[in-house]
């Protein structure tokens, strides 16, 4: 049988059942609404997704208020004189539901997909994103209370920029722009140049992968003007390792390596920020960028610099272990030795199929081989 609206509806924002009913007695409480037990809600639920029983007046209003969609949207009967004014009374009532719950949950869903994201890849995880920023989007489109549409406005940002990043490993260049332009446009609304700085600088790096150096160093830096002053130590420090890829990736050697400078200096003793939870820079990921940084500039000491951190990268982030193997698989190439880029090179390529990650799969593709290992014992 196939899935009515309203079923699509929770599937596609990944509630489960028992969480809809919670959903529902809550708002029906807030409201002072009288509603059937959470035993006989459960039953109801069944019925009503699968399309065995239509939905009263009431429980249409609380599917409505929990979702942030419309009658029609949800597979209902229109609501009388359901004109273009009450349809726009309709999302204006609906966006007033939001509170800082509403706000905590899509946050809480978008640190879930980013769990997901970094350990098993974004193919698992893309889908279901879009359909967040949308959800977020329409609540945004319609707020009117002062707060609420800057959170929502700061929780869209991090979606964006999340999907960006996994479309991009996705090898998607154009779906991955559109996702940076929605966050950057989103960090405007919520008013935090923190957001703007970290979306411009993610964004940079499409231009890297396009070839696009100049333009690339040129928001970089912009990015990092956008943080100056107020921005906590941390963002500072991710945006000059964000700066020195930059430059690294236009040849620009000893800028490159000051600003890798610069990164560590600004690191804090302690590199978790819980207001910045998109940065990771503890357990070595510092290191690794600059050993990425110095595979792009042909540095010889880029083999040791990776080969030290390799084993410190925490092993829940695969993503980050595919990028290191597939730069050691190129310093070795570089260093003249064959049998050490194909040992990287087949573990990167193992991994990155797994977690159906395009962008590095395309950066091996790049791989030149030495005809034999000439590097020197």
């Amino acid at each position: 049988m196939a899935d009515t609206r309203l079923k699509d509806a929770r599937k596609r924002r990944g509630y489960s059942a028992q969480a809809v009913i919670d959903m529902l007695l809550r708002r029906a409480e807030m409201l002072g609404i009288p509603v059937m037990s959470p035993a006989s809600l459960k039953t109801k639920l069944s019925v009503w997704e699968n399309g065995r029983t239509a939905v009263s007046p009431t429980y249409q209003r609380l599917f409505r208020d929990i979702y942030g969609l419309t009658n029609e949207e949800l597979g209902f009967p229109a609501e009388p004189d359901d004109g273009e004014v009450e349809e726009l009374r309709s999302r204006l009532t609906i966006a007033r539901t939001v509170d800082a719950g509403t706000v905590a949950l899509f946050r809480q869903q978008v640190e879930n997909a980013r769990h997901v994201d970094r350990q098993f890849g974004g193919i698992t995880v893309l889908d279901e994103l879009r359909s967040q920023m949308d959800q977020i989007e329409r609540l945004l489109n319609y707020s009117t209370m002062p707060g609420q549409r800057e959170a929502l406005a700061g929780v869209l940002t991090e979606a964006a920029a999340l999907a960006g990043w996994e479309a991009l490993d996705r090898n998607a260049i154009k779906q991955s722009w559109d996702h940076h332009e929605r966050a950057k446009a989103a960090a405007l609304i919520a008013g935090s140049p923190l957001l703007l700085a970290h979306s411009l600088a993610q964004q940079a790096f499409i231009l890297i992968d396009i070839g696009e150096v100049d333009a690339a160093v040129a928001q970089l830096d912009q990015a990092r003007t956008h943080a100056e002053g107020s921005a906590p130590t941390l963002l500072r420090s991710w945006l000059a390792a964000a700066h020195g890829e930059g430059l690294a990736a236009a040849g620009r050697r000893d800028e490159a390596l000051r600003a890798f400078d610069q990164a560590d200096k600004l690191l804090p003793v302690d590199p978790v920020n819980a207001d910045l939870p998109f940065l990771f820079l503890a357990g070595g990921h510092l290191d690794r960028w600059r050993g990425h940084a110095m595979s792009r500039l042909g540095e010889p000491d880029a083999i040791d610099q990776l080969t030290y951190v390799l084993p410190r990268l925490p092993p829940d982030f695969t993503r980050a272990r595919v990028a290191m193997l597939v730069d050691l698989a190129h310093a070795h190439a570089a260093a003249g030795d064959r049998e050490a880029a194909l040992t990287h090179a087949r573990q990167a390529k193992r991994l990155a199929m797994q977690i159906k990650s395009d962008r590095q799969l395309r950066r091996l593709n790049g791989l030149i081989l030495p005809t034999s290992s000439t590097r020197a014992a």
